[in-house]
């Protein structure tokens, strides 16, 4: 397949009609004879901006001529050898391996420092041969350059696809071929299509090796990523992370092994829970006022505590034995991080497994700002006995399609991976028929992150953050004394460029992040996780006189055309990916000025959520500032903030295995309980309020009063506010008498 990369010249007479002009024109046109495109520039403009074409060229042309060396004075050369510096190290921060080519007729390369002769592949004069010699000399080495850049499984699948064999496999739709045979389907096509559908086939072309027993071009490009990720075994997954999460646990963890776990983990671990029959023992985090779940205190991980919560745990039945695996959320959905060298240095050989949930962290292994605060990374000491997993999700922070997982795993000084035992695991849980642009896009995610290119992404990111957080607090310096939102984070925040990283570093008397005294050096924020707090309450959980909830807020900006990735009472949440540029972060800051002009207005519903309205018609008259008082007084009412944070802390009571639980759900043996009716009960379900999205209750716990409180609290609400209605995952909403009432699904 013929891929579009053309070579860039830069040469101020490009376009000039004079000898140098004729000749460097002569020299393109040599090159698109060959048929690769031209592109010529005349100069450099903003080097940074202009650097980013690294990623579309195949090759630099850069012209040194007397042009850009003015008069040839040591002034001027000083000048013209500085801006070709900068630029070579621009491409160079980004891509160790495009070729670099300079141009001239009267420089040579002792008119260039060695700094820049190093990265260069080679030197033009254009009269001492031919143009068409020169073309093929440069394209030889594009082409060679070209050839490096795709990993294994996506070069063979590109190679797959551009055959042309027929296909006599699954999928049905036979490379497309069937879309074509219907309007719809044809529709189809045309938006996906022809290298999607050619390249969407089954496990049965050898060619492009297996998932699921990791051989050919798959194994290859397992082991390529390895190699990237500083692991000594790495596994793609297409189903996601929750599969990922289930994988690791099914291949350490069986019926009645005591497992260590976080409270704020993701849903997938308590699935693992109940499928592998596991007694749990959990760990539990700070949590602020805001409703961000914060780090669990660094004492809650000491041997001794656990040990305790091992004892008061009447369901396991052998209290010395060792627990089987340690799983924490690495990092938190706010961006809170752990020292991963402190916990091994706690945990190590008195736990079989520490699996770290990096679904929100697989960038962190690729610049120094994160060290130690990941679970694998180069140069970093092994284990002595317990073994290292890390499951990310490629698709949330870096480039892979959705449902793109890996599981990185790091063998101890005493123990190795089992592969084979590890694969029946990997089995259990993997589609027989998997995805394999899925596939591919693990491959390419794991490419791109390769040094020096990973690294300067990673950089970027941060970079675009905290010129969005310092954008913000410019915006709130000019309004003075009016309102705007707030940044969650710490209150110091240098001024230009990278932050330093011990800026982030959680201390125990910052009083910004509401978790209370924390362990010097255990926790920082990634500050690419940013946080925007709306007025109307503060981090000790006072509310003022008036406010803004959040979900208001991020209605407006949906009907924008700005979408978050998680809102709390008030509080909304938005990740800085590798994808994240300029535009899209101060578009966000003008559509909060937007959204400042209409409130201070208290500009009527129907104009500024016109699709909210058409859906929910009562709030037609309402004005956005009236909206935002009424939510915000009943949550200032029923002491909302203190409500959830003490519901998320309080005492959760085991009554029955999380396993045992779940299967009389599975038997029938359960009953549906209202609201009114439920303390004292156990579940078996899982009850998950959004947000944030955290399990509450697990099956086989009781529900107390502080939570059943907030379960009559959001049922209140959701009656009086519809289309805000807090979501709550395990709650059954049924109608009675034309009202609805909410149960949840309890053991007999």
């Amino acid at each position: 397949m013929k891929f579009n990369f053309p070579i860039i010249i830069i040469d101020e007479d490009f376009r000039s009609e004079n000898a140098s002009g004729h000749g460097i024109r002569a020299l393109a046109q040599a090159i698109e004879k060959e048929g690769i495109e031209v592109v010529g520039m005349t100069s450099y403009g903003d080097l940074t901006s202009f650097a980013q074409q690294q990623s579309r060229a195949s090759a630099f042309v850069l012209s040194i001529d007397d042009e850009e060396f003015g008069g040839g004075s040591v002034e001027e050369t000083e000048v013209a050898l500085r801006t070709l510096r900068a630029f070579v190290e621009e491409i160079r921060f980004k891509n160790a391996d495009i070729p670099i080519y300079l141009y001239g007729e009267t420089r040579t390369s002792r008119h260039i420092p060695n700094d820049i002769l190093r990265e260069l592949h080679g030197f033009i004069h254009m009269h001492e041969d031919t143009p068409e010699f020169v073309a093929r000399h440069m394209i030889r080495e594009a082409k060679s350059y070209m050839d490096s850049l795709a990993p294994p499984f996506f070069r063979a699948l590109v190679d797959y696809a551009q055959d042309g064999s027929y296909s006599w496999h699954c999928p049905g739709h036979s490379g497309g071929v069937a879309f074509l045979k219907s309007p719809v389907g044809r529709m189809f096509h045309q938006f996906f299509g022809e290298n999607m559908l050619r390249a969407d086939v089954c496990n049965a072309v050898d060619e492009l090796g297996q998932l699921l027993d990791h051989t050919g071009p798959v194994a290859a490009s397992e082991r390529n990523a390895a190699r990237i990720f500083n692991a000594d075994h790495l596994f793609f997954v297409t189903n996601g992370t929750s599969t990922s999460n289930k994988i690791v646990w099914h291949s350490m963890v069986a019926p009645d092994d005591i497992v260590v776990v976080d409270r704020n983990c993701h849903k997938s671990i308590l699935h693992a829970i109940m499928m592998t029959g596991a007694v749990p023992v959990f760990l539990t985090p700070t949590r602020n006022n805001f409703g961000i779940i914060g780090p669990i205190p660094k004492s809650e991980f000491e041997m001794a505590n656990i040990q305790k919560k091992i004892d008061a745990n009447p369901f396991i039945k052998d209290k010395k034995k060792k627990p089987r695996i340690l799983t924490i959320t690495q990092s938190t959905y706010d961006g809170v991080l752990y020292n991963v060298e402190t916990l091994k240095e706690m945990l190590d050989g008195r736990i079989d497994a520490l699996h770290f949930d990096e679904a929100w962290l697989p960038h962190a292994a690729f610049h120094d700002f994160y060290k130690d605060m990941h679970a694998i990374g180069r140069d970093r000491p092994r284990a002595k006995e317990s073994m290292v997993f890390s499951t990310q999700s490629t698709h949330k922070l870096l480039a892979g399609l959705s449902q793109a997982s890996q599981i990185l795993v790091r063998d101890s000084e005493s123990r190795k991976l089992d592969r084979d035992c590890f694969n029946e695991a990997y089995l259990m849980h993997t589609s027989t028929s998997p995805q394999y642009a899925i596939i591919a896009s693990c491959d390419v995610a794991a490419a791109m992150m390769e040094p020096p290119g990973g690294t300067a992404l990673v950089e970027e990111s941060i970079a675009e953050a905290l010129d969005f957080r310092r954008a913000m607090r410019k915006v709130d310096a000019e309004f003075g004394t009016d309102w705007w939102f707030k940044m969650w984070g710490p209150d110091y925040l240098s001024e230009e460029g990278m932050a330093e990283r011990e800026d982030w570093v959680l201390r125990a008397d910052d009083r910004w992040h509401g978790f209370g005294k924390l362990a010097e050096g255990f926790n920082m924020l990634d500050p690419i996780k940013a946080t925007v707090v709306t007025p109307g309450l503060d981090v000790d959980g006072d509310f003022a006189d008036s406010g803004i909830p959040a979900s208001i807020v991020t209605k407006y900006l949906a009907e924008h055309g700005v979408v978050v990735e998680k809102c709390g009472l008030y509080s909304f949440f938005i990740m800085f990916t590798i994808g994240i540029t300029k535009g899209r972060w101060n578009s966000m800051v003008t559509e909060l000025q937007q959204f400042k002009d209409d409130y201070d207005k208290n500009q009527p519903l129907w104009r500024v959520l016109p699709e909210f309205i058409a859906k929910n018609p009562r709030y037609e008259k309402i004005g956005l500032r009236d909206l935002c008082d009424q939510i915000h007084g009943i949550y200032k009412a029923n002491d909302v903030a203190r409500l959830t944070t003490e519901m998320y802390l309080s005492s959760m009571v085991p009554a029955m295995k999380p396993s045992d639980a779940f299967a009389k759900m599975a038997h029938g043996e359960i009953e549906r309980v209202s609201i009114d009716d439920l303390e004292g009960r156990v579940t078996a379900v899982l009850l998950t309020p959004y947000p944030p999205g955290i399990p509450l209750l697990i099956p086989g716990e009781r529900f107390n009063k502080t939570i059943v409180d907030y379960l009559k609290f959001a049922r209140e609400f959701n009656k009086k506010f519809p289309g805000f209605e807090t979501d709550i995952h395990g709650l059954v909403a049924e109608k009675s008498n034309g009202e609805r009432v909410y149960y949840v699904d309890c053991v007999k």
